[in-house]
């Protein structure tokens, strides 16, 4: 299967980490890595567009939700190429429409705002929107579906709670979304009204590390988790994890400040982790 255009061009712009983990994909495996990502970005994309009516939000996403219902590219929601490809990918490796559809309905909660009461909540939306995303990954990447399923999901929630670390700021910018769990803000007496002020203060702090530590405890289970026999199969996902807990720890060593800065490694850095993961 070749790959369209549209999905290369999706991928060669975007400056996720995600797309620069696929750099270390075999290239017999990358088009298909490169359509599934692309779908992941018009998905997330449509459902953050802040020009974009609500309504018209919930019927892209709807739309695309249906296509894995009916087997078939909707030529009203457009990029059918996209869409073909997508049912492919699918198809060839007989992967679950229900993990596509997990990150639709992901997308759809992000287009109200957000609130979690505890952990265990928070985990139903990122086993949606990063676990599910792993679990379609896994036979692309040339693992084991079955083997790594439980690497999959906790790798997800380790790097989706990394990822809500960092972007608390931009978040409350977008919508007022607030991802982290409440009940765990009352533990250390900060409000959601402070989160919304971003008082940045000793209880914010002791909140951030609880919630790093929850972090470094889903990284570690992952690594526990990681399947020997699928260890080089899974070398984009390595370095997923590296560069998202170097990011975790840059959070902490600098006091969790993430109202004033967003935190980025260099693509220097993110190539040194590369090089360092590749010969682990």
């Amino acid at each position: 299967m070749s790959v369209d255009p549209t999905s290369a061009e999706i991928t060669r712009k975007a400056k996720s980490n995600l797309a620069f983990a696929l750099r270390c994909v075999p290239t017999e495996r990358r088009q298909h890595l490169v359509s599934f990502y692309a779908f992941c970005r018009v998905i997330d994309d449509l459902a953050d567009d802040l020009d974009l009516p609500i309504e018209e939000k919930k019927k892209g996403l709807a739309g695309w939700k249906k296509i894995f219902e009916t087997n078939t590219p909707d030529p009203a929601l457009g990029l059918e190429d996209l869409q073909s490809e997508v049912l492919k990918v699918r198809d060839l490796y007989e992967i679950p429409s229900e993990y596509f559809t997990n990150v639709i309905e992901g997308c759809q909660m992000d287009l109200h705002p957000q609130r979690f009461g505890t952990w265990p909540d928070l985990q139903e939306y990122t086993y949606r929107v990063a676990s599910s995303v792993g679990l379609v990954c896994l036979p692309l990447f040339g693992a084991d579906p079955k083997r790594s399923h439980d690497y999959a999901i906790a790798l997800g929630d380790a790097l989706q709670l990394t990822n809500i670390l960092r972007d608390i700021a931009e978040d409350l910018s977008n919508g007022a979304r607030i991802y982290v769990p409440l009940h765990d803000l009352g533990r250390f007496t900060y409000t959601e009204r402070d989160l919304i002020g971003r008082v940045h203060d000793g209880r914010f702090m002791a909140f951030m590390a609880y919630q790093a530590d929850r972090c470094e405890e889903l990284y570690q289970k992952a690594t526990d988790l990681l399947p020997p026999e699928d260890h080089k199969a899974l070398l984009a996902p390595r370095v997923m994890h590296r560069i998202y807990h170097t990011l975790l720890q840059k959070m902490r060593a600098d006091n969790f400040r993430v109202f004033d800065k967003r935190y980025r490694l260099s693509k220097l850095h993110k190539l040194s982790l590369l090089v360092k993961e590749r010969f682990s």
